[in-house]
């Protein structure tokens, strides 16, 4: 059997995740699918209200193992989690800060351990900052329910999930994506002007994904060059290379008709 066409970048994390190819939203998701199109597949693995708990199961469901022939390689994963975890009590999302690093840890573990199932040195792993939170529209959503919720998130509470995950990455020295703090100055550290980021106070909007996506293809560019979009080749050959009295020879991967 031939080998795989395309390799993968997979995205990996809550709603913020999965809305990102969401119409109207110019998502980071959409945008990769475009700069990284006949180069390596995106996969969106974004699941709305998840915590990183929930996500754990999950995540290992999505992997491959070592040990499967014949399946893409994951060149990239980017985790994106904490908007949930760093709810407060009673919220069903909350999860304990420690608990949170815990199980962030146990994801990067499962592809940079050797022992592990999923094991894949190869693989290059960014972690995403959640963002920061605007709790004044935040707050005024949830009262609007039906019935009226309390305020679920705390500005400095979600700043220290942010400042766990960015230690994370700094033990396991893999690339971190700061998008609190991206969003935060571009807002002039203002909570309130954080609108123009974050439509509902905790969701990115077209500005927030924006500033999101540029900042992480710089942090490719600077962490894993190799695999940044301009440094890789298309799978297939541009058509004007193709040997055109023997296109075979172009365009079976590893010649196999060749």
């Amino acid at each position: 059997m031939s080998a795989p066409i395309h390799d993968v970048f997979m995205l990996f994390g809550d709603s913020i995740t999965q809305g990102a190819w969401e119409p109207g939203l110019n998502g980071f998701g959409q945008r990769l699918t475009h700069v990284y199109n006949r180069k390596l597949d995106v996969l969106n693995r974004g699941f709305s209200g998840y915590n990183t708990e929930w996500g754990l199961p999950v995540f290992e469901q999505c992997l491959a193992k070592t040990s499967d022939k014949n399946v893409p390689k994951l060149r990239i994963l980017a985790i994106w989690f904490g908007a949930n975890d760093a709810c407060i009590k009673p919220s069903p999302q909350h999860v304990p800060l420690t608990k949170f690093v815990s199980n962030l840890k146990q994801m990067v573990d499962m592809i940079k351990s050797p022992t592990s199932a999923h094991y894949s040195p190869t693989t290059r792993i960014i972690l995403i900052s959640p963002p920061p939170v605007n709790t004044h529209v935040r707050g005024a959503a949830l009262a609007q329910r039906d019935p009226p919720l309390a305020l679920d998130r705390k500005f400095e509470i979600t700043r220290a999930y942010a400042e766990a995950v960015r230690d994370i990455a700094a033990a396991e020295g893999i690339a971190f994506v700061d998008v609190w703090t991206a969003l935060w100055e571009a807002a002039g550290k203002n909570e309130e002007a954080l609108t123009e980021y974050l439509g509902d106070g905790l969701h990115l909007n077209a500005n927030g994904y924006s500033v999101m996506y540029d900042e992480l293809i710089r942090t490719i560019e600077k962490e894993y060059p190799e695999v940044h979009y301009n440094n890789i080749a298309p799978v297939f050959p541009p058509w004007a290379e193709i040997d055109w009295e023997h296109p075979e020879k172009s365009l079976y991967i590893g010649n196999d008709k060749a």
